[in-house]
């Protein structure tokens, strides 16, 4: 990446850029070409230098999410309610970066590398964003991909097993997630999550199971969500986003609105009504039949979003990504089997792993009956699926989401579930 400052002075951390006039920033992704920055001529600078030659200050307030599920959608919602309450917000995470509707990089990582994620928060300020949302991977953590940020707020949405081909353990895993919160920065931290250790100092909590800084006392998930939220004085808030971990993903961004802007309790929550949902995510991509597609790529959340659907029989399409950890397929296919009447496991991003492999660590977890089947071709393994709904069942696509493509041996074919779906519905007609 490589910024201008000027007509001459630029900021870059591609040390191929540098000459007399660059400004190089050292992270640990680069740490190897450092030496050869300075070589070539340019001043080795840190993120917080960068930052300030950007002119990135207190002009805008930011906002960090974390935890295995719920970081896309609670930013999402948070940004929203955001503008609709007449702020200006950015938003940066899985789905891209965002400055209220404008969508200005594409997906990507997670959390994007320290110099582009300052790009993304210059850009924010020149348009008169006064906060910016971004979501914070616990890959970003441990590579200090974050280094040089000022967060306003760190939230805390929840932790299951994710990533241990990286991380080798869950517990390293929870340290990791949980060093985020080892400064005084603010915090909004998940009650009711068993697995996190923060910092207390400046921590508000958010729960459903007890009274916290920011609680439910009452609510219902019939058509909807519909709850009494807790503060200084009783807010209802109505949406029309399914299950409970939708609820706590709303409460946390009630939770960082009213510590952000101390604006009246039920305009807040009239704000978070208004969200409409993320592609993706529990999002219905058919109504006859009944077709839901949705990201859930662990045992936490294929748990959470089966379980919000379990009032209908459902017919659940899923699979796992290859090179990733191994140890989550057989628990997601138990899982998966749990809540489905017909359970069709087909191949995800297979990436270098061979399909079938992948699929029989998945079955291994499962106890196989006329009710379970193996397709390892994912456009054959949906059809499949509407072929079996016979009697109004719900079909359910888990692990890709909006995602727009399959990853096989590195190569990133044109693939959407969404899409793929909706062609085979519409050729039966």
């Amino acid at each position: 990446m490589k910024i201008a400052l000027d007509e001459v002075k630029f900021i870059t951390d591609n040390s191929q850029d540098c000459d007399k006039n660059a400004y190089f920033v050292c992270t640990n992704s680069n740490s190897k070409f450092h030496s050869k920055a300075r070589e070539q001529g340019a001043t080795l600078i840190s993120p917080a230098k960068a930052k300030e030659l950007l002119g990135i200050g207190k002009n805008i307030k930011l906002i960090g999410i974390t935890g295995t599920n719920g970081k896309t959608t609670t930013a999402a919602i948070i940004a929203s309610a955001l503008e609709n309450l007449g702020f200006k917000a950015g938003l940066s995470g899985t789905r891209g970066t965002f400055l209220g509707e404008k969508q200005i990089a594409p997906k990507g990582l997670t959390t994007s590398q320290a110099l582009e994620t300052l790009s993304y928060l210059k850009a924010a300020i020149d348009v008169g964003c006064e906060y910016f949302v971004m979501e914070v991977s616990s890959h970003a953590i441990a590579q200090n991909r974050i280094e040089g940020l000022d967060f306003d707020l760190k939230i805390f949405t929840n932790l299951s097993q994710d990533h241990l081909d990286f991380h080798k353990t869950f517990d390293e895993y929870a340290r990791v997630k949980s060093s985020f919160f080892s400064d005084e920065t603010p915090k909004l931290i998940n009650k009711d999550d068993k697995f996190i250790k923060f910092n207390p100092k400046n921590s508000m909590t958010y729960s459903l199971e007890s009274e916290a800084d920011f609680f439910v006392d009452k609510f219902s998930l019939k058509g909807g969500i519909e709850a009494s939220i807790a503060f200084k004085q009783n807010s209802t808030l109505k949406s029309h986003l399914q299950g409970k971990f939708n609820l706590y993903n709303l409460l946390a961004a009630f939770g960082a609105i009213k510590f952000l802007t101390n604006l009246d309790d039920q305009k807040i929550a009239d704000a978070l009504g208004k969200f409409e949902g993320v592609e993706g995510r529990v999002e219905i991509v058919s109504k006859n039949p009944l077709v839901i597609v949705d990201f859930a790529h662990t045992p936490d959340g294929i748990e959470k979003v089966l379980g919000a659907l379990s009032h209908d029989e459902l017919i659940v399409v899923f699979g796992a990504g290859g090179d990733r950890d191994r140890t989550k397929r057989p628990i997601m296919g138990k899982i998966a089997q749990k809540y489905a009447k017909f359970t069709v496991v087909t191949s995800d991003n297979p990436r270098s792993e061979e399909p079938d492999f992948i699929i029989d660590e998945i079955m291994a977890g499962m106890s196989l009956n006329d009710k379970v089947f193996r397709q390892s071709d994912r456009k054959k393994a949906i059809n499949l699926a509407l072929s079996l709904a016979k009697n109004g069942e719900t079909i359910v696509i888990l692990g890709k989401g909006d995602e727009p493509y399959q990853e096989i041996n590195g190569v990133k074919h044109p693939f959407s579930d969404k899409l793929i779906a909706q062609e085979i519905i519409n050729a039966t007609k």
